[in-house]
């Protein structure tokens, strides 16, 4: 198994980083929120998980091992595989799915793309016992941790991927209206695509 990745950082894309690693360069898929702490030519370190495929070999990374343990006990959980993991990371930070599952949080799981209501309920009978209590006790409530900053992680993350601060400004002024539609919880991943659509348009 690669525990982790460490190196400069060759390029950023809207859900990949490349890590260069001995001169090799290693691609390694991410959530927005991770992304976003990456800069080009900067060096990183990422906890990663590899996901073996009869197909394939996918890297997945991560900020920390925390949320890289979080990654893979989700995938215990029948039906979730690494990319339903990682779109519930996008949401959701470590300790807000903890909290969630500890309290029977249906709505918070549904927030996630791909997560209807009855696979919510199914989810928080076979997590319950899996994710454990919350690492950070009092801390905020679900979801606020990832979303209380939309803005600024959107920014920080279309900076990341090479566009200008004029750019990102105009970028997450577009994605405001969809954000502010989608209550005070909105996930920064699809927001992202939106951004990075209007910047396309743009030019």
């Amino acid at each position: 198994m690669i525990a982790f990745v460490s190196g400069t950082v060759a390029a950023l894309a809207p859900t990949t980083a490349v890590v260069e690693v001995g001169g090799v360069g290693m691609a390694v898929q991410c959530t927005p929120d991770t992304l976003s702490g990456l800069r080009v030519g900067q060096e990183a370190r990422l906890a990663t998980s590899l996901v073996v495929r009869e197909d394939s070999l996918t890297l997945y990374g991560f900020a920390d091992d925390d949320e890289r343990q979080v990654f893979e006990l989700l995938q215990t959980a029948s039906g979730v595989g690494p990319r339903l993991a990682q779109a519930m990371l996008a949401v959701h930070r470590p300790d807000a799915l903890r909290t969630a599952v500890a309290t029977g949080d249906e709505k918070a799981l549904t927030a996630v793309p791909g997560i209807g209501k009855k696979g919510a309920q199914k989810l928080l009978l076979e997590l319950k016992d899996r994710l454990g209590a919350p690492v950070g006790a009092g801390g905020p409530a679900v979801g606020t941790a990832v979303t209380a900053s939309w803005r600024d992680q959107l920014h920080a993350a279309l900076l990341g991927l090479g566009y200008a601060t004029r750019e990102a400004d105009e970028a997450v002024a577009a994605v405001t209206p969809q954000a502010e539609a989608l209550g005070a919880a909105p996930a920064v991943g699809p927001l992202l695509k939106a951004a990075l659509q209007s910047l396309n348009r743009a030019r």
